[in-house]
């Protein structure tokens, strides 16, 4: 976690003041890092302490000496990314104050800009040598980390990663989506695969549908004219929820780390078909900040999709997503199919759940049928329940700070792969093909359009609450 320069292109930005150096400041605090520097820069004209004195408002509590050391080790630079020049000088600039803390050269360039600037400076990093194409072989290490959203379909994305390919190897490169370093999301894989009781069931035999829920209870606030750009489906579907499915769905990797997992993920992207979908958008969307008047951008997306695998042939995946809803969620609900039933009578109506909850609070329950105590056919549903985020509150590190430890580590399974990225943006290409109305909703609903209903009794289901 040692002697590494950190370079934040777009560090004026909100994702740099709310995120990325509050998570810097807390691996300063948890003594994980050590011998480094921060180099900011962006087009504005400002200061390292002026942003760092607006990213203080995002951390909780202050160590005088942490944030001590977090400043004094933290730098700016201007600069244009259309200019390569800029690129340049801040290569320069960067390598003499590696030379001033005595640094190896090992770099993480963090890319929190718009994703139609990833082009022009990947090729700017590469001709200025502040980036160099270097492999594992070498004495120090290079990595490009792109924030999300990684173009807006499968051209843009096909592009970029055709640019970047032709600049960096693939191992230098992370593609970032932070839902894959939550602590929960992480842990997925690790009790599919290390639980016998799970493993055996995962399949088409036994698993009668997965519902996958990313409901948010705020409206687009400040995010309007980005949101209207891309909408539920490139915001939301295209990198989180197909990951949660990727995870859910993969097969065994030969071990749990970075191409293994990368390799098993796309595979099942791979293999995803869209059958059907509802779209939906808040009453009131329209007349909010930086939104087109008469703008058709969903901010509700429910979807039907199929894995054509053996493994989950047949097994629907619901996905249901929507801003401005009436409470914050992100939960897997996994429905094992329903057994024979040997009593006389009140046979159970429920089946058993396996439900992953991301947010608000993370936590494993399983659902199972249970006799009620003094009745001898009476069944009902009982809640086995680990609480991951009540027994670990204290250790559980926020998403960015387990980025920066993983990128230093060379961790890449925390990364989307070229083809994961363009896997994806092809099931929401298609999704875009279907031409699905856009149906209105209240603020504040529990359901999103009334069309949800009717989805759920033309397919049979019923969404788990």
């Amino acid at each position: 976690m040692n002697n590494c320069a950190i370079v934040l292109l777009g560090a004026s930005g909100d994702l740099s003041k709310r995120k990325l150096l509050p998570a810097l400041y807390k691996l300063i605090r948890q003594n994980k890092l050590h011998n480094f520097i921060v180099v900011g820069a962006a087009f504005d004209d400002t200061t390292a302490q002026t942003i760092l004195e607006q990213s203080k408002q995002f951390i909780d509590t202050i160590d005088p000496v942490a944030w001590k050391q977090l400043s004094d080790n933290t730098y700016y630079h201007k600069l244009n990314f259309t200019n390569p020049d800029d690129f340049v000088a801040l290569h320069s600039f960067v390598s003499k104050l590696e030379k001033q803390h005595n640094l190896s050269g090992n770099r993480i360039i963090y890319l929190a800009a718009a994703s139609h600037f990833f082009c022009t400076i990947t090729e700017h990093l590469e001709s200025s040598a502040l980036a160099q194409k270097l492999s594992e072989k070498d004495r120090i290490w290079h990595r490009i980390v792109y924030e999300k959203p990684f173009g807006h379909d499968l051209k843009s994305a096909h592009e970029i990663n055709a640019c970047i390919a032709q600049s960096f190897h693939e191992s230098q490169i992370y593609r970032i989506d932070h839902y894959l370093t939550k602590e929960l999301v992480g842990n997925i894989a690790l009790v599919r695969f290390t639980n016998c009781v799970f493993e055996p069931l995962w399949n088409n035999r036994y698993i009668d549908n997965v519902q996958i829920i990313l409901s948010e209870k705020i409206c687009v606030e400040e995010r309007g004219a980005y949101y209207d750009h891309y909408g539920a489906l490139r915001d939301v579907v295209q990198n989180h929820m197909l990951m949660l499915l990727a995870l859910v769905g993969m097969e065994s990797p030969e071990r749990l780390t970075g191409e293994f997992i990368r390799t098993e993920r796309a595979k099942v992207l791979e293999k995803v078909r869209v059958v059907d979908g509802v779209l939906g958008q808040y009453e009131g969307y329209q007349q909010e900040k930086n939104v087109a008047p008469d703008s058709t951008t969903e901010t509700f997306a429910m979807l039907y999709l199929m894995i054509d695998n053996v493994r989950w042939s047949g097994v629907p995946f619901y996905f249901k997503t929507g801003k401005c809803l009436d409470k914050k969620e992100t939960t897997i609900h996994i429905k094992f199919k329903q057994v024979d039933c040997l009593l006389a009578k009140n046979c159970p109506s429920e089946s058993n759940y396996l439900t992953i909850q991301v947010t608000p609070e993370s936590a494993f329950l399983l659902s199972l049928n249970a006799k009620k105590p003094g009745l001898r056919h009476e069944v009902v549903p009982v809640k086995m329940e680990f609480c991951h985020s009540c027994l670990f509150e204290e250790s559980i590190p926020e998403a960015y700070e387990v980025l920066f430890e993983e990128i230093i580590r060379g961790e890449q399974s925390v990364s989307v792969r070229f083809d994961e990225i363009e896997y994806a943006w092809k099931i929401i290409d298609s999704v875009k093909a279907m031409n699905l109305p856009v149906h209105s909703y209240q603020q504040g609903s529990g359901t999103g359009p009334k069309e949800v209903e009717k989805f759920a009794n033309k397919h049979g289901m019923r969404w788990r609450s």
